[in-house]
């Protein structure tokens, strides 16, 4: 019945985003939609390449935890057209899994990475979780250099954090488990940077590797500011243009409107404040920073230099770096980088 729902909504059109613009990009992620049997996920894509101009050389990604796959799995996603694989690894320490409550283990990781590869598909990025309390210095190199022999293109690497209302929130609020300590997390992220960039890969946003050729098209786009389409239950898309939109997240409500025609989902009309202030956000984030050009041509030059006013103390204390017109973190700014994204807002 969701993929029935889903259909409907791809179907559907109400201008929101001209159908005839090329897809360049298609990403099934969020909740395990590695678990679509064949028959739902060519549905889905079939769907797609109905009613969207979609590139031939389109990046489709799907996320899949490492238990979900087997030879025959990927066989029906490569002839879905799946071409590149998020896979959440986190770790290779069977322990470590144990304690962020992973459902697979190390070896799995390592068998499912081999059978991708055995399988033809030359586009895998790995999720990698450093910070944990039961990680270290040695732990954290050894999953880098697994991960490296296995010659993984992209790389994700986040930090751990423990959600509210979790099973570990609950045994680190009872002191059952240890809780995980900032100034380890930040020395993980700097060892991370270091050793990847030195083996090729481009560090080209705070969480994301890649090496040249492999970058994430679909969260490149999403940094960039092109517009996209989301769908399903908790799906969001933005038209390019200033409007937000995202869906409800319970999906037998999601599914109760389409079998209804009666699309529901919320709207956020963005005002010139929010748009330069997100600007500033996404920018920061990647390797090329905040194009100073673009960024005076959109919201003009008084901005402009009030911005580069506003980042004279960042300069100063070697966490942004203002060259050939533009404005990037450095390396050590990148850990403070939701901070000082919100000191250069605009709060008028």
């Amino acid at each position: 019945m969701l993929v029935e729902a889903m259909k409907k909504e791809i179907l559907y059109d109400d201008g929101f985003i001209d159908s005839r613009e090329l897809i360049d990009s298609i990403y099934f992620g969020g909740g395990t939609p590695s678990l679509l049997n064949a028959t739902e996920l060519n549905t889905l894509v079939e769907t797609i390449h109905k009613k969207f101009n979609v590139s031939q050389e389109a990046e489709i990604t799907l996320e899949a935890n490492p238990d979900d796959i087997n030879i025959r799995q990927i066989k029906e996603w490569m002839h879905a057209g799946i071409n590149r694989i998020s896979l959440g690894v986190q770790s290779f320490q069977d322990a470590e899994l144990r304690w962020m409550n992973r459902s697979h283990d190390a070896s799995q990781s390592m068998k499912s990475i081999e059978l991708l590869q055995s399988a033809g598909l030359e586009n895998i990025s790995a999720d990698l979780i450093f910070g944990s309390p039961l990680s270290d210095e040695t732990m954290l190199k050894k999953n880098v250099t697994i991960l490296l022999d296995k010659q993984i293109q992209h790389l994700s690497c986040y930090a751990l954090t423990v959600e509210e209302k979790t099973a570990l929130h609950h045994q680190i609020q009872k002191q059952i488990s240890p809780s995980p300590d900032n100034e380890m997390q930040a020395k993980h992220f700097l060892l991370l940077h270091e050793w990847l960039t030195e083996t090729g890969f481009e560090h080209y946003e705070i969480s994301n590797y890649a090496i040249p050729g492999y970058r994430s098209l679909h969260n490149s786009n999403y940094w960039k500011g092109i517009p996209y389409f989301g769908f399903g239950p908790s799906a969001h898309g933005f038209n390019g243009k200033r409007t937000r939109r995202w869906n409800l997240s319970n999906n037998a409500l999601y599914i109760s409107q389409w079998e209804s025609n009666s699309p529901s989902y919320e709207e956020e009309l963005l005002t010139d404040t929010q748009e330069m202030n997100e600007f500033i956000m996404t920018s920061l984030r990647t390797m090329e920073g905040i194009d100073m050009m673009e960024f005076r041509q959109r919201f003009g030059p008084l901005k402009a230099s009030a911005l580069i006013k506003d980042c004279g103390r960042f300069i100063a204390e070697h966490k942004l770096t203002h060259q050939n017109e533009r404005l990037f973190l450095t390396v050590n700014g990148m850990l403070y980088a939701d901070g000082i994204a919100a000191e250069l807002f605009d709060l008028s």
